[in-house]
């Protein structure tokens, strides 16, 4: 499996520094609501935000919810379908509650679009989003993205719930998958 990686370009140590800064910086900033009596729900989107979300909330010293969502836009490719599915939804009602969605990563950013539009339909409170990874692409939507971990190269990229056809997502680093493995 570490033979199908190019290169590493964030190793387990990084990652967790990151997110050890994200947690702190959430931490900060939902600490007036929560201790004025609101209540904070992380919304994960499965599959491959999970191992980023677990990490994350262990970091984030406030009380919160956590609820999961699944989305597919990709299938088994390497890119976007561009067609959403909600395959699983939140058994959460998120209305007045102050929402932050956690994401793997934002590519193409299609799926996080429909996802904010949807949720912003439930009528939270407030909603934010972080992700660990945010590539450098042109063509991505325009999302307010105020919580992002690293930003990475345009690349395919895996590892740290990131996959390729359901692999690859036990990967405790996140690296670039060899073009042939893909192709």
């Amino acid at each position: 499996m570490h033979g199908d990686i190019q290169e590493i370009i964030f190793t387990e140590d990084e990652i967790a520094q990151r997110i050890e800064e994200l947690g702190a910086e959430l931490s900060e900033n939902y600490a007036p609501l929560v201790q004025a009596g609101e209540r904070v729900v992380f919304i994960s989107v499965l599959r491959g935000a999970a191992i980023f979300m677990a990490d994350l909330v262990r970091k984030v010293a406030l009380p919160l919810e956590m609820d999961y969502m699944a989305i597919s836009s990709y299938g088994n490719g390497a890119k976007s379908s561009g067609v959403v599915r909600i395959l699983k939804d939140l058994t959460t009602d998120i209305r007045g509650l102050h929402v932050i969605v956690v994401e793997d990563i934002l590519d193409s950013g299609l799926t996080l679009n429909y996802l904010m539009k949807n949720l912003a339909s439930r009528e939270p409170a407030s909603i934010e989003v972080v992700t660990l990874l945010r590539k450098k692409t042109l063509q991505q939507a325009k999302i307010t993205c105020k919580y992002v971990g690293f930003e990475c190269p345009d690349q395919f990229i895996v590892g740290y719930g990131l996959d390729y056809a359901e692999r690859y997502r036990n990967l405790p680093y996140i690296g670039v998958l060899k073009s042939e493995i893909y192709h």
